[in-house]
């Protein structure tokens, strides 16, 4: 099945607004045209009004996060419909680093899915495994967990724009990255897996992304690879060129 490739920027806590204008205003240019790849980027929540005032219309946002309740008594937190209303189409739900940090559960992860889904953002999902989870050979049996426990109680319907992004902890602004025979054999297993939780034709049109020190000179290679349908790219998509060449990529 024909799915169209999705290359997202994480930001993470980098750039004012000052600075995310100046930079899309830079990456536009260098993007100007490219429509056969879904290009995305998430800017701080303090940065995400400003770029969407300024992104051309080949380039969507997401947030790096959001909070389970549309309002209330949540000193500090971001409400779905706060992150709709600044022109988001995503929201990055689950990653390592909120699970690490800020002590993202799988059960909170999947309370967020559904709090995406609810205001019509479209959740991509993070998952990924640390070096000693590898090291003990427990690689699957964490993606496992992880994907059934964020993906428990919804309908294919719910999930029809759920995007999964696979990132191994150890490989996040480590510089090293999977080999190409882990990532392929990790994303057919999630892809595989995702057919027995739905349907084949479900797990065929879902789009599995790959991050891990992605960056121009390993982004075509891994693109290649007949399970991986784009990347969720760090440290690299700080920079306007660098980025540009990430998303230019020729397969």
């Amino acid at each position: 099945m024909d799915r169209k490739p999705l290359i997202a920027g994480n930001w993470k806590l980098n750039k004012n607004c000052s600075e995310s204008v100046e930079y899309i205003k830079k990456f536009g240019e260098l993007v100007k045209g490219v429509n056969d790849v879904e290009i995305l980027l998430a800017p701080p929540f303090t940065s995400l009004y400003v770029a969407n005032e300024n992104c051309p219309d080949n380039i969507n946002l997401s947030s790096q996060d959001l909070y389970i309740n549309e309002n209330g008594a949540y000193t500090g937190q971001i409400s779905p419909g706060m992150v709709l209303e600044t022109g988001c189409k995503y929201a990055i739900i689950g990653h390592s680093e909120m699970r690490q940090f800020f002590g993202d559960t799988d059960s909170l992860v999947n309370e967020k899915i559904k709090a995406s889904i609810s205001v019509g953002l479209k959740p991509i999902l993070c998952i990924g495994e640390t070096e000693k989870d590898r090291d003990l050979n427990n690689t699957f049996s964490v993606l496992d967990k992880q994907v059934r426990k964020g993906l428990e109680s919804f309908s294919e319907s719910d999930l029809k724009d759920l995007v999964i992004a696979y990132e191994p902890v150890w490989a996040i602004g480590t510089g090293k990255t999977a080999t190409i025979e882990i990532v392929q054999e990790v994303h057919s297993y999630l892809r595989d897996l995702i057919a027995k939780m739905f349907h084949n034709e479900f797990s065929e049109q879902l789009r599995i992304l790959y991050g891990g020190s992605v960056k121009p000179s390993n982004v075509s290679e891994l693109m290649n690879l007949e399970d991986v349908d784009g990347a969720l790219v760090g440290g690299a998509s700080l920079d306007p060129l660098e980025f540009s060449k990430i998303v230019k990529f020729k397969g």
